[in-house]
Formats: C-alpha cells, structure tokens, sequence
C-alpha cells in the first residue's frame, strides 16, 4: 500500500512511487563501505604509477618480472574497487597530477644515485608498507563498512604482505 509520502503527483493522472528512503544506518554503512573502496582504489594507482617510474630502473630479470607480476594483481585488485564504486553510483578516487608529480620526482630522487637491485627492492618494500599502514587506518576508522569491502582490503593487505616477502630476496 502506498502512502502520501511515497507517491509524488506528476501530471493530472499520474503518479510514481518515490525511492525507499535511506536510513542513517544504510547511509553510514554505504559511506563507509565507499571510503574502503576508495583507499583501495587509491593504493593501487600509487602503487602501479611507482611500478611504472621504478620499472624503468631495473636491470634484474626477475625483479622486473615481480613487480609486472605486481602491477598487474594491483590492476585487478582496482578493478574489482571501481566496479563497486561504480555500481554504488560513487564517486571514484581522483588523484591529482601534482601528487603524481611528487611521487614520480622523489623515486627520481632516490634512484639518483643508486639503481641496484637491492635498492628497487627497497623501495618497493617502503611503499608495500605505506600502503598496508594507510590501508589498515582506513580499515580502523570504518569497522562497519559491508563484507566485500573489508575482503577486498584485506585481499590487498595479503598480497602486499606477500609482495613484501617476496622483496626482501633481492635486498
């Protein structure tokens, strides 16, 4: 049955249901759910642009194979981020062009001097570390974000967790 407050008069002889308002509750747990998603989405990007700047500086076969190996699971894990915010008619993460910048000088910076092996693997495992910190504040700040928010993040903590042993064979 429908009532006053859930029809809306259009016209002379029509009438359209109104959408089921939102509650606080729903409200809360979708917002929370969308700012997982987005650190999600966030850590990715950041993380497949420094592939694509480090990537440059590597001489080591099968470092370079990891970390295309990495960039690629960073690509699905993002994927799967924006299929959610897309379908929850969210707004993705935007990142900036500055911050982009930034990034891509200050690995500039510290391959200035020294491109070995050891030290591509190093920073690999610095921004693995950023990554799984900002990922868990995240996490802490939005404990009642859904289910399949929380996998996914906890999937990317898991994999950067595993990307960051995996690492340490080359320091």
């Amino acid at each position: 049955m429908l009532t006053d407050q859930h029809l809306l008069f259009c016209g002379r002889e029509r009438f359209r249901k109104l959408p089921r308002p939102v509650s606080r509750e729903e409200n809360k747990l979708k917002s929370q759910e969308i700012a997982v998603y987005r650190q999600i989405q966030r850590n990715t990007e950041a993380a497949m642009k420094a592939i694509d700047v480090i990537s440059q500086k590597v001489y080591d076969d099968q470092l370079s194979m990891q970390i295309t190996r990495q960039s690629l699971k960073y690509s699905q894990i993002r994927g799967a981020a924006l299929d959610q915010l897309l379908q929850a008619k969210a707004q993705p993460y935007q990142g900036s062009h500055i911050q982009d910048l930034m990034q891509a000088g200050a690995i500039q910076w510290e391959t200035l001097f020294n491109t070995s092996t050891a030290r591509i693997a190093e920073l690999m495992i610095k921004n693995s570390n950023d990554g799984i910190l900002e990922m868990n504040r995240v996490l802490n700040h939005n404990e009642q974000a859904g289910p399949k928010s929380l996998e996914l993040a906890r999937q990317l903590i898991d994999f950067e967790n595993r990307s960051v042993e995996r690492l340490t064979r080359y320091l």
